[in-house]
């Protein structure tokens, strides 16, 4: 009996160092590994201390910090960028909270990286990143071929006690 649980023990061992090394061989499709790093960015990164919440963002693949969050308790997938003023939406985004501007919305000119764009203001009654919560924070939506991706940006972040980079991980703190 001893023997058949050290040899499944060893089993086990071989099988889990196998899995980790597949995944390091493997390279997965960006769609996946986009998907894999914000389930891991929503699953358990955040701490509660004395009071205050935190949340730990990994980079993804690409280097960047991908999350999972909320809005008005609709699930929504989040670049965060330091760099962006407020909230940033596309579209296609936007459409599933019922954000539909209409081109006379469009009013507001912001720069991209993709040049000059024209944005619909908005304001978002509550924003939820890995349990912070932020209310009535300020955000934009663009057209769908302006901004392929949501970004998280300082009208959430600057609401929040911190926010840094540290240890290969951006840091969110309420």
């Amino acid at each position: 009996m001893r023997n058949i649980l050290i040899f499944a023990a060893i089993l086990v061992g071989l099988g889990t160092f196998m899995a980790q090394m597949a995944d390091r061989v493997t390279p997965a499709p960006a769609a996946a590994t986009l998907a894999a790093s914000v389930r891991k960015a929503s699953v358990a990164e955040t701490v509660s201390q004395a009071g205050a919440r935190s949340l730990a963002i990994p980079r993804d693949a690409r280097g960047h910090f991908q999350t999972e969050g909320r809005i008005d308790g609709q699930r929504i997938a989040f670049m965060v960028d330091t760099g962006a003023s407020v909230i940033a939406l596309n579209e296609s985004s936007a459409a599933r909270f019922g954000l539909r501007p209409t081109p006379g919305d469009y009013r507001a000119a912001v720069t991209t990286a993709n040049g000059l764009v024209k944005a619909a203001p908005t304001r978002l009654a509550m924003v939820d990143i890995g349990g912070l919560v932020v209310h009535d924070v300020d955000a934009m939506v663009l057209p769908d071929e302006a901004l392929s991706e949501n970004l998280l940006g300082l009208s959430f972040l600057s609401r929040l006690k911190r926010f840094e980079y540290a240890n290969g991980k951006m840091i969110l703190e309420q």
